[in-house]
């Protein structure tokens, strides 16, 4: 009977988000009340058992160090000096602006994984700029919100780190499989404002009074001050981690060590970047380990009471083809992803599904990776998208949600084709790990 009395657990969280009660104690609230319920006094030393195992997690020591990085990039200046360095390539390019902020969001993603921060550091940098060259309010708004985004898709993502040790799969793994799929949505993304622009050069004026013209010189030293530094740094992070030279933590460790080392050689270090930094990493680390602490509760009195046994005998039971189940288990992690943040629909769903997922015979990282995908979908799609949230926060009141829901439909239908993709052709998840090799590194 405790089995099917667990069912009620996803009604009752629900309940208490729709409540107001924030996700990390609503997971927490509802794992004690059934724990107890359940299990009697024997509860408290399980629930005891869960904070013991997030707290002593090695692979989430890198969530901090990331967020920190990140915070370095954006309080030291360097995103700012980065948009600067992207813009000098691609100025008088169709779109120009809205490239460089596509590609400034695949190269703030890759170097500190922090979904939030980097679409707020590219919409206040791009924004007042692409609203001053009179680009259509859509296209500008669907470009801040996609390229924001990339925060997900592109390693090393916070969200990867987070579902490794849930899922039970390497971190290392997941980064490798995502990296394909994230740089070709980063590349469709970068096609699309640049045909689209082209087709519709209205949506994206560029006057001759408005182009910048800069010599091979210019270029060639912004591009040795800025951007070689930059992909310096993403080598120390991502590029160790997919040689096998270093665990994501370790990575983590060199890449803040590395944020701060470049600040310094830009003489933006100071006493306030290193405070305001540390606030926003403790700020943050909180909140997202807390909610990976109440999720390993929700979990472990889920898996005790038998509610997993059910939910796979009730899937199993179905009838329906492996294929099928899949695509619904995709499609409650798309629904789920329009009321929850990421983090909690990783520790809800992914407990949930992986045993599912391996009784299919499916592979671990290749799901994992169309998981994320369709996440980062549910991300930017209305009417609840977290990414027009975000966005509503930084910009003025002339650029409307109309303006919002209208410019990210073609970024859905082009992550859409980059989950199709990794569906229907396993290798674009699974070539770089295999070509890897080497050692799950955790």
């Amino acid at each position: 009977m405790s089995e099917y009395l667990s069912l009620l657990m996803f009604p009752l969280l629900m309940l208490f988000i729709f409540a107001g009660v924030q996700i990390a104690f609503a997971m927490m609230l509802v794992a004690s009340i059934f724990g107890l319920l359940l299990f009697g006094d024997v509860a408290a030393y399980q629930l005891l058992t869960k904070i013991e195992e997030t707290a002593t997690n090695a692979i989430l020591a890198a969530v901090p160090l990331f967020i920190f990085m990140g915070a370095i990039l954006e309080k030291a200046g360097i995103a700012e000096r980065l948009f600067r360095a992207i813009h000098v390539w691609t100025a008088n390019l169709p779109g120009g602006l809205g490239v460089g902020a596509i590609l400034l969001g695949t190269v703030f993603a890759a170097a500190s994984g922090v979904v939030g921060a980097t679409e707020a550091v590219i919409g206040m940098l791009a924004i007042p700029i692409m609203l001053k060259h009179h680009y259509d309010k859509r296209l500008l708004s669907g470009v801040i919100c996609a390229s924001g985004s990339l925060g997900t898709a592109i390693p090393p993502s916070i969200t990867v780190v987070v579902l490794g040790p849930v899922a039970g799969v390497s971190v290392g793994s997941l980064f490798s499989g995502l990296l394909l799929p994230g740089l070709m949505m980063a590349v469709l993304f970068l096609l699309y404002v640049i045909i689209i622009t082209y087709l519709k050069p209205e949506l994206a004026p560029h006057s001759a009074a408005d182009r910048e013209h800069f010599s091979m010189a210019e270029k060639l030293q912004v591009t040795v001050t800025a951007l070689l530094p930059a992909a310096a740094l993403i080598f120390t992070v991502l590029g160790t981690i997919l040689l096998g030279l270093a665990t994501p933590t370790e990575a983590a460790a060199c890449g803040a060590l590395g944020s701060v080392l470049l600040a310094l050689c830009y003489r933006n270090l100071s006493l306030a970047v290193l405070w305001g930094s540390c606030k926003r990493t403790v700020s943050i680390s909180a909140m997202i380990l807390m909610i990976v602490m109440g999720g390993n509760m929700f979990a472990g009195v889920f898996f005790a009471a038998g509610g997993m046994a059910i939910v796979q005998s009730m899937l199993m039971g179905t009838g329906l083809a492996p294929w099928a189940i899949l695509a619904l288990i995709l499609l409650i992690a798309f629904l789920a992803g329009f009321v929850l943040d990421m983090m909690s629909v990783v520790l809800i769903i992914i407990p949930v599904a992986m045993p599912v997922v391996r009784l299919l015979g499916f592979d671990e990282v290749w799901f994992c990776v169309a998981f994320l995908v369709i996440l980062q979908t549910s991300y930017l799609t209305p009417p609840l998208a977290p990414s027009i949230f975000y966005l509503r926060a930084i910009t003025p009141p002339e650029i409307t949600l109309q303006h919002m829901y209208r410019g990210v439909v073609p970024f859905i239908v082009l992550q859409l084709l980059v989950l199709l993709s990794v569906l229907l052709f396993p290798q674009v998840a699974l070539y770089l790990p295999q070509v890897m090799g080497g050692p799950a590194w955790q």
